[in-house]
């Protein structure tokens, strides 16, 4: 079975560790576990691990995030990836900080990345795991809060959380979209 992995961010120093740069981070978090490296290639810096039978093609588009769809068509068309068994990793404002969401499908919410891979791929039925970044920020600074780094007080919530989101890759390929949402379906921190 393979899987095609997709962390969601913006490539460049200055977006390292941004909240909008969480899906990078995830799939780093997931990749270092399972031993693997990443290595620059076409359209997306991509890592491929294997565990428990599994392969996992783990990529991070070099695309920018606004044209992040044609990194996962390219890879998922590549590697013949089944709809069924790709997993966007992505930030998601309108969550809270405690939050991870597991989706089947649907909106993009404005986000986008995933709008972007909407279009490319012709459908909103893709699994993707939407990681809660909160909203508190003052009216007209939106954008400066999504590409600011986490504070302090938030750094401990987002690694009790990335560690929570492996589990969920790990699961997902596992025992499937299905199952993986019955026992992930929304987790509130502290788990």
């Amino acid at each position: 079975m393979k899987y095609l992995i997709v962390g969601l961010g913006n490539i460049g120093a200055e977006y390292e560790h941004t909240r909008h740069n969480i899906g990078f981070d995830i799939a780093d978090a997931f990749v270092e576990k399972h031993g693997g490296s990443f290595r620059n290639d076409r359209l997306a810096d991509v890592a491929e691990v294997k565990w428990k039978g599994r392969t996992f093609v783990v990529i991070k588009p070099t695309t920018y995030m606004n044209l992040s769809g044609k990194a996962v068509k390219y890879w998922m068309d590549k590697e013949k990836v089944p709809l069924e068994n790709i997993l966007v990793l992505v930030d998601d404002l309108a969550l809270p900080l405690e939050v991870i969401r597991l989706r089947a499908g649907g909106s993009d919410a404005g986000q986008n990345g995933l709008k972007s891979i909407q279009e490319l791929l012709g459908t909103n039925q893709y699994p993707r795991l939407r990681f809660g970044i909160g909203n508190n920020f003052p009216r007209g600074r939106q954008v400066e809060f999504v590409l600011g780094k986490w504070n302090n007080e938030e750094w401990a919530v987002v690694m009790a959380k990335l560690g929570k989101c492996v589990e969920l890759i790990e699961s997902f390929a596992s025992v499937g979209l299905p199952r993986t949402m019955n026992i992930f379906n929304t987790l509130v921190y502290p788990y």
